[in-house]
């Protein structure tokens, strides 16, 4: 956004080709991007995941992540084996380190 009151917010989306899926990729991607988004002033990350996809959610959690709420009928798939509106969950990881004093 370009309001000041949401310069610490920002979103991440993380896809890992199926044969590099398991192997720690996608940990560490997020590990690295939550240490990068704390370095730049980030307090909130937040991401948006089918439900189905528990890996993914599963990979969120473990990285701190915590379940805000769902969308319903947030996109509309064209293709693949879920085509039409797709729900997706909102997960949301707020920063220990970053945001948490009175005046930030």
């Amino acid at each position: 956004s370009t309001r000041h009151c949401y310069r610490g917010d920002i979103e991440v989306s993380i896809y890992i080709h199926p044969d590099f899926q398991g192997r720690g990729v996608g940990k560490a991607l997020l590990q690295t991007f939550v240490e990068a988004t704390e370095q730049l002033g980030f307090w909130t990350i937040t991401s948006s995941i089918f439900p189905e996809n528990a890996a993914s959610i599963a990979l969120h959690e473990k990285a701190g992540f915590r379940l805000m709420g769902r969308r319903e009928k947030y996109g509309y798939m064209t293709f693949g084996p879920y085509k039409g509106w797709r729900d997706t969950v909102i997960l949301e990881r707020r920063s220990k380190v970053v945001g948490v004093g009175p005046d930030e």
